[in-house]
């Protein structure tokens, strides 16, 4: 009886201790960084602010709002933008990019929650301001989520769908109560991956509308001019409101911000060659070593640089669209595969200077490609593992390899063996399925890079009488035809970081198969991977972490979803010398909205 009695007058204690307000959150484990961290490791504290910068940018806006599928590609960069930085609107918390998945306070000063992440409040920043000087509101923040809810894109249509009961709490509070679809990475993306927007200032009735009204913000930018299609200059607001916050010493260096579209690639560059690109982030080996003779380049002005990030390499390839009943069959999917010549296509096109991408996590330790499944993951995928080949299950699966003469007879046999498997057959030249049809589809490519790879995917599969056909078509057409699913196949990049989450549910969840503006672009819908995306996000300790990812990761390997092609390592980036940058880059790699102007230091 007297244990029972101090049990219950320790509870409530025990209850106020949990729900105590902290200044970060982080998905596994505390955050680096102590409540009296000034600011962030990898900026420079005592910059100058002044100057400016100019971005440069393939393709064209004709929107101001990416939250809705109308304006979900055509928005000008930098309104929700993690590579310029977010200029207009603003997150709860603000992602540190030297640690997995931790957060720190932005909008939100303060935030609370229990240790099974039933519920988290955040307590807004009484010196938030919009633009126009009213102050940030919980009501705000509920008008947001239900806004999103209601006119919103995927994944923002779907925040509240995890939440029991969305409330505010004092002047400053609102609480999310969260109900059984929720995860333990819910709170972590109510709080980083979703803008908070003004409740005064945005009619409803026509946010799904599009158009170029210049909206209001908190973020540290205005809107100063559009040049619809055209460019799009930015405004360092001097009355910010953030300016003074830890999470943003460091940040926002520039009085000017100008982003400028351009049709292609090359005319992109060639503005950088003159200066009138001041940074050229470069992905192509043989334009990164060959492109670079020009004289500002030669004689110091330009600057090339290659950062080494400590990040998974990701997955770069040609992605089958499942929907299409000539890709639903795994053994087909593993046949064109098999068939793909990366050799050839790497020495021909990029002399030898990339490597053959393996798993979606390779290069780090929640990647399946080295590391053999223990007895956790096994026991996480159950029957599953029984469509797993022993050699995915031992990590020692690798795709395809072929002598790299363009025609190797070994590879193109053991594609066709394949083919025979899921019942094809080459007859007159030609791979007919089992009713005599023709196998025959269409890659979409969106540029000259694209098409360049495509057209060495094409030349190898007609040696086994495949007809694959190459559309390239302009941006405007890509973006709708992506959000659509309107291809047979399509060259996508998929990214991965150390804390792969909620993201994935929107890349290969069954519930995003059919959603317009979806990123599962390869049309996946199977329970076990759902399954084991499920597993990563409830995952409470590292090791449980590490097994879910692992598992994952073997299952969409062995699903052929993809045709892997290849990464760098790095990340290859070229300046004008009077943009400078900190010392140190972060765990994800260099971020150019820590950059300034040298010439007002």
């Amino acid at each position: 009886m007297r244990r029972l009695f101090f049990s219950l007058c320790l509870l409530p204690f025990a209850t106020v201790a949990q729900a105590e307000p902290v200044h970060g959150i982080a998905m596994h484990g505390e955050p680096a960084l102590s409540a009296e961290y000034k600011h962030f490791p990898y900026v420079k504290p005592d910059v100058k602010k002044g100057g400016k910068v100019n971005y440069g940018v393939v393709g064209t806006y004709d929107a101001l709002n990416p939250f809705v599928l109308k304006g979900m590609r055509t928005t000008a960069r930098g309104v929700w933008d993690p590579e310029f930085g977010n200029l207009l609107y603003e997150p709860l918390m603000t992602r540190s990019a030297d640690e997995p998945f931790t957060l720190y306070g932005l909008l939100a000063e303060t935030v609370e929650w229990d240790a099974d992440r039933t519920y988290v409040q955040f307590n807004i920043n009484p010196k938030a301001r919009w633009h126009d000087g009213k102050p940030v509101t919980p009501e705000d923040v509920i008008f947001t989520f239900e806004l999103l809810r209601d006119k919103g894109r995927p994944p923002f249509n779907g925040r509240l769908n995890a939440v029991a009961k969305m409330e505010k709490v004092g002047e400053h509070g609102v609480k999310f109560t969260f109900n059984e679809k929720a995860n333990r990475e819910t709170p972590l993306i109510f709080a980083s991956a979703t803008p908070i927007l003004p409740k005064h200032a945005i009619d409803p009735a026509t946010f799904d509308q599009g158009g170029l009204a210049i909206p209001v913000g908190s973020g540290p930018y205005k809107i100063k001019e559009l040049r619809p299609g055209e460019k799009v200059t930015w405004a360092r607001d001097a009355d910010y409101w953030g300016k003074d916050l830890p999470s943003k010493i460091g940040f926002d260096n520039y009085d000017e911000i100008t982003v400028t579209y351009f049709l292609q690639e090359a005319t992109l560059f060639e503005a950088f060659k003159k200066g009138e690109i001041d940074i050229y982030p470069d992905g192509d080996s043989n334009h990164w070593q060959r492109a670079y003779d020009f004289p500002a380049a030669q004689n110091g002005d330009v600057v090339k640089e290659a950062f080494k990030p400590g990040l998974p390499a990701g997955m770069l390839g040609f992605v089958f669209n499942t929907r299409r009943p000539i890709f639903a069959d795994v053994k087909v999917r593993e046949a064109i595969n098999t068939a793909f010549d990366f050799e050839w296509l790497n020495k021909t096109l990029y002399g030898n200077a990339f490597t053959r991408t393996q798993s979606y996590w390779q290069n780090s330790a929640l990647g399946a490609f080295g590391n053999a499944a223990d007895e956790k993951e096994l026991a996480l995928l159950g029957a599953a593992k029984d469509k797993l080949s022993p050699e995915i299950l031992a990590g020692t699966y690798t795709q395809s390899a072929t002598d790299g003469s363009g025609g190797d007879r070994k590879a193109l046999a053991k594609a066709v063996k394949l083919f025979g498997e899921a019942g094809y057959k080459i007859q007159g030249g030609k791979m007919l399925d089992a009713s005599g049809k023709p196998l025959a589809f269409e890659v979409m490519t969106q540029n000259e890079g694209q098409e360049k790879m495509a057209l060495a995917f094409q030349r190898t599969l007609k040696l086994i009488g495949i007809d694959m056909a190459i559309r390239t078509v302009d941006d405007a057409q890509y973006q709708a035809r992506s959000n659509s699913f309107d291809y047979d196949m399509i060259i996508k990049s998929y990214t991965s970081s150390l804390s792969p989450g909620a993201e994935q549910v929107n890349r290969w969840g069954s519930e995003s198969k059919d959603a317009q503006g979806s990123f599962n672009y390869a049309g996946v819908a199977d329970p076990d991977i759902d399954r084991m995306m499920e597993a990563l996000l409830q995952a409470r300790e590292p090791a449980d972490f590490q097994a879910a990812v692992r598992a994952y990761d073997r299952l969409l390997v062995a699903g052929h979803y993809v045709v892997p092609l290849y990464h760098i390592g790095e990340q290859w980036v070229a300046r004008w010398k009077h943009i400078g940058r900190p010392e140190t880059a972060p765990l994800y790699g260099y971020l150019r909205p820590t950059w300034f102007d040298a010439r007002v230091q």
